[in-house]
């Protein structure tokens, strides 16, 4: 029986996919296996010895001390693309929200709250309207930087809305690339794109190497009067470069889903509160990838969509024995691990290891279930993280 605690409001989708036969899930659950959750915060937190996996459900996870767990062999996974189109269908309300005088006609119109007179108003609409004229998103440009599940799909939806798309992502992993249309130009550098694009939208995750992406020396460089949207992380930004080209008139309009203190209340801010994966579909679809990940984690040892362990899976070799290994990734574990294995006469069938960073994770399949000394002797082998039979 494994043990999943939760932390925050997890869809039942998600919830129901854990067998109530194998599972324990509950947000009182002590000793678990593996933790649920969305944005509640771990660091500082205690950490049960039994905890093998934590699963996101949601793409961000800078409220899990990510590297700390790797050493721990603990295996983050987040859910990338499960939220994709409720953020991509955000990103679009922001740019139209821009670009049309939609705000304001709306305050405009529900001033008008007290007048009887049906046809007064009507013709004191057709006389104010001109005030809130904009623009069309056709023909303009949209610069996304950060290319991965989020960009592709507001790539796709600018190019279906007539708009000209250029992208820069230094970090394009192959998966990403065959999902990017090719008629996104790739810009080379980030200034090049900033010069560009009417529109930007960001689309890279909340790293030491992104903290601050967009600063005064970037946005100098920035189209004059181009709009700058942020449906990632509010670290990309530096917020007092944004306040000094927004009253500077070099930006023309920064929407974001992070409000901060100082452009919150910016007349050329349009802030909404974290609502970006705030749908009943992106939250369904979250809690379903997190649980399927961590079942197949926890029943087979497979990892995909970690963020620092690498992905790993193997087929199950019928009637055979599965132990997993994590360790550091240095070299000579492996070979000591099958020393212990030869010496415990279980013969290996299949094997398969991957390698990320600093560390490791193996998939052996043996031939008979290994006696509790054997995976004693595994676990004292010199950088080896934690070991399981699966």
């Amino acid at each position: 029986m494994f043990r999943i605690k939760t932390y925050n409001q997890i869809s039942v989708k998600g919830l129901e996919r854990f067998a109530r036969d194998r599972y324990e899930v509950g947000s009182d659950i002590g000793h678990p296996d593996a933790v649920l959750l969305r944005s509640h915060k771990l660091q500082g937190a205690p950490v049960p010895q039994s905890l093998l996996a934590v699963a996101r459900a949601g793409a961000g996870v800078n409220n899990i001390p990510v590297d700390d767990y790797g050493k721990q062999g603990i295996v983050v996974f987040n859910t990338p693309g499960a939220n994709a189109n409720a953020v991509k269908e955000l990103v679009l309300a922001g740019m139209l929200l821009a670009t049309r005088g939609i705000l304001p006609g709306i305050a405009y119109a529900q001033s008008l709250a007290g007048m009887s007179d049906s046809a007064a108003m009507h013709a004191l609409l057709e006389k104010e309207k001109a005030r809130f004229a904009g623009g069309e998103l056709r023909g303009k440009t949209l610069g996304i930087v950060g290319l991965g599940a989020i960009g592709s799909m507001v790539a796709d939806m600018a190019l279906a809305m007539g708009m000209k798309v250029l992208g820069f992502d230094p970090a394009l992993s192959i998966d990403a690339a065959w999902r990017l249309s090719n008629a996104v130009q790739r810009m080379e550098n980030l200034p090049a794109l900033l010069a560009r694009s009417d529109y930007v939208s960001l689309h890279v995750p909340a790293l030491d190497a992104t903290r601050h992406l967009v600063n005064a020396a970037a946005l100098a460089g920035i189209k004059p009067g181009a709009v700058l949207l942020n449906f990632a992380r509010e670290t990309i930004v530096d917020p007092a470069a944004i306040a000094q080209a927004l009253d500077g008139g070099r930006l023309g309009r920064y929407v974001c889903d992070f409000p901060e203190p100082g452009l919150a209340a910016h007349p050329k801010v349009i802030a909404t509160p974290h609502i970006g994966a705030s749908t009943e579909e992106s939250e369904e679809n979250c809690a379903v990838m997190a649980a399927e990940q961590l079942i197949d984690f926890l029943e087979h040892g497979h990892i995909a969509n970690s963020v620092n362990y690498p992905a790993i899976r193997m087929d199950r070799t019928p009637g055979a024995a599965r132990i997993t290994i994590a360790n550091d990734n240095v070299a000579g574990v492996l070979g000591h691990v099958l020393s212990v294995l030869a010496e415990a006469q279980l013969n290996v069938i299949d094997m398969t290891n991957r390698s990320r960073g600093e560390l490791a994770f193996n998939i052996i399949d043996v031939a008979s279930a290994p006696a509790p000394e054997a995976i004693a002797a595994i676990a004292g082998v010199a950088h080896v993280i934690r070991v399981r039979v699966v």
